[in-house]
């Protein structure tokens, strides 16, 4: 800590969350506060119900360390007619010196709270506003990742309106220009919620609908033969990169039982691969990070075509788990810097960030 100002730091973590990554973002943060230093730092935990109503109470706290695994809104200190964001939690949030979202999938990673805490001049880990809402968006990622001459998988679009009004067309459109295998996916989620894999065209529409329920806009990727590569990234204007490593899923791919719920999956750190492989993972992973202009962290997913060698980027995750079994810390750890170090780096980069854009003029001024 900066020997000028002894104090703890106010941190603020919030967790929890409208998405239906609610419970991962809970597991996220009880990791956290068992192993983040209690005098480094003064610690408010703010959760978020599945209604969006905010929480701050050292109860609320205690029952997520305890095990707590979902903030509903029946729950005795959600207090609905307060608001959802109550005056009370806004002036907790106002005291802090710096937030540390672990808010995974819509309403938390995407922008939405980066521009809220933005607006509040409040400094918080992780990318902001526009490196939030792109990657949050695989549409939006694969459209700004192409234009920098970084691979993905051949992809189609489809849009609900367009497909309610003729479903048959999205069908033609997608077995037009892709085979079988492909992968559905909504285009705004995580954790591999809402996704399957189709190896049958008979299946398709199923998928469709399955990936409908959660969001307006969806991504049909065509499958290939591949290994699961991640990559973990630390920094602002000069990102590094871990060692990769490699998920191999107890099921077909690695969906949110294999993630979560089934403790046969692999995962293999570092990975399997030559050291020209492995620059080439690490080179691609600080190219993206920097093509959506990242900050602070996040992990980068690759398909590794096992046939061809050939290597697209995936996914770009920029609130990572941060649970006992995710990947983001782990490859931290293995390539030198422990979780409690990885947690202080992350807002100590939280923190130069908000000097660095405080800096700069937001307001327009006539020349002299």
């Amino acid at each position: 800590m900066n020997s000028s100002n002894p104090k703890p730091l106010r941190l603020a973590i919030l967790c929890g969350g409208r998405s239906a990554e609610h419970e991962i973002s809970l597991i996220s943060a009880r990791s956290v506060l068992q192993v983040i230093s209690r005098n480094r730092y003064e610690i408010t935990v703010i959760g978020i119900s599945r209604g969006g109503y905010w929480v701050a109470d050292p109860e609320f706290e205690q029952e997520l360390l305890e095990g707590l695994e979902a903030l509903e809104d029946t729950h005795p200190l959600v207090q609905p007619h307060k608001g959802r964001l109550p005056a009370e939690v806004l002036e907790v949030l106002r005291k802090q010196d710096v937030v540390f979202p672990l808010l995974h999938g819509p309403f938390g990673e995407d922008g939405t709270v980066q521009g809220f805490l933005e607006l509040e001049g409040i400094p918080y880990v992780g990318s902001g506003v526009a490196a939030s809402a792109v990657a949050m968006d695989k549409v939006l990622t694969k459209n700004i990742l192409q234009a920098h001459g970084i691979p993905v998988v051949p992809h189609v679009v489809l849009y609900e309106v367009d497909h309610r009004q003729a479903p048959e067309q999205s069908l033609q459109k997608v077995q037009t220009r892709l085979s079988l295998p492909v992968f559905v996916k909504p285009a705004n989620l995580g954790s591999s919620i809402g996704i399957t894999k189709v190896k049958n065209w008979a299946a398709l529409l199923d998928a469709l609908d399955l990936a409908f329920q959660y969001d307006t806009k969806v991504l049909v990727e065509q499958g290939v033969p591949a290994r699961e590569i991640e990559v973990s990234v630390l920094g602002n204007e000069q990102p590094e990169a871990t060692i990769p490593g490699e998920i191999r899923p107890s099921r077909e791919f690695y969906d949110y039982e294999a993630k979560y719920l089934d403790d046969r999956s692999e995962l293999l750190i570092p990975a399997p691969l030559d050291e020209r492989q492995v620059r080439i993972f690490q080179d691609l992973a600080v190219r993206a990070y920097r093509a959506i202009d990242a900050a602070g962290m996040a992990r980068i997913d690759f398909l590794l075509d096992r046939e061809t060698g050939e290597v697209f980027v995936n996914e770009i995750n920029t609130i990572p788990g941060f649970t006992p079994i995710s990947m983001y810390p782990k490859l931290w750890e293995a390539s030198g810097l422990a979780y409690p170090d990885l947690i202080n780096r992350l807002i100590d980069l939280a923190l130069a960030r908000a000097r660095t854009r405080s800096q700069k003029s937001v307001v327009w001024k006539p020349s002299p």
